[in-house]
């Protein structure tokens, strides 16, 4: 396991304080605040962590309100929402500075047979195929608005290998594309041992998740995103629904498309599958995408 990784495994590992009341430590992201991906899967530790555990979180549902400072601790509140014979519903709102930043709900249910079908997995090569962020990133160094954008984005992927399967939306900044993308990532190092928990993958994933979901977005339009300075955005809410069980320590596909952008805002829509193409995770967000004047 990478170091990189366990500092994450750190950062998900919160505190509890009292009772359905936890507290995070926070970090800064590659802009000046919190990475939304690391309240989302801290808020669903909070919520799995007040669940019986013969219950698996199979959706979730939030809205990004205020960016996190990254030099402040965050607190989160659980509420007890419902506890049925079948499905759990857990409420989460995280706070600092007296003021809520994030509201999470999500739903835990216990394992049912039932009918099963899905959509194909796309088209993608292998993996190791691909290159690797310390490999690709720098390729593309003379591309960011200043020197500290590289360091900082690739501190800010260390503990998750996340391989493109075409070029990023900052390497072809001024050409409009497909708006598809599709990246494999994994956790860099294997969970093993106390940390190999079914919720603790289901957290690394919604991590993951909110890194490059609105690439497909830039691509429609042939913007580079916040990395060279053309465009302004952040996550407004999140949606995830995990069909099926996954680990995070293996490959897995992230299938991402846009359908819309309009009012300053552009939405994303992916599936995640297994690398044996099981179709285990579908996402959908919205985020401010703004073009600065």
């Amino acid at each position: 396991m990478s170091q990189a990784l366990r500092s994450l495994l750190d950062l998900l590992d919160l505190e509890r304080i009292e009772q359905d009341i936890f507290r995070g430590q926070s970090r800064s992201a590659v802009v000046p605040r919190v990475f939304g991906g690391q309240v989302a899967a801290q808020a669903l530790v909070a919520a799995g962590r007040t669940v019986p555990a013969d219950r698996y979180a199979h959706s979730l549902h939030a809205y990004f309100l205020v960016a996190g400072d990254p030099g402040a601790p965050i607190v989160y509140t659980v509420d007890r929402i419902r506890d049925g014979r079948s499905f759990t519903t857990r409420r989460v709102v995280a706070i600092q500075h007296g003021q809520p930043i994030f509201h999470l709900s999500a739903s835990f249910q216990t394992h049912e047979e039932g009918l099963d079908h899905q959509e194909p997995m796309p088209d993608a090569p292998d993996p190791e195929t691909l290159p690797t962020a310390e490999e690709m990133l720098p390729r593309y160094a003379d591309r960011f608005t200043d020197d500290g954008v590289l360091r900082r984005l690739l501190e800010a992927r260390a503990a998750v290998d996340l391989r493109y399967v075409h070029e990023p939306p900052f390497a072809t900044a001024g050409t409009a594309r497909e708006p598809r993308s599709q990246v494999w990532f994994r956790t860099n190092g294997k969970l093993d041992g106390e940390v190999d928990q079914p919720l603790l993958h289901v957290c690394l994933a919604t991590y993951v998740s909110d890194m490059t979901l609105l690439d497909s977005v830039l691509l429609a339009h042939g913007r580079g995103g916040w990395v060279t300075g053309d465009v302004v955005g952040a996550s407004l809410d999140h949606a995830m629904w995990f069909h099926r069980p996954f680990r995070a320590d293996e490959w897995l596909l992230y299938d991402q498309r846009s359908p819309s952008a309009s009012g300053g805002r552009g939405l994303g829509q992916a599936r995640i599958y297994t690398r044996d193409g099981r179709l285990a995770i579908s996402v959908i967000q919205e985020g401010v995408v703004r073009v600065p004047r």
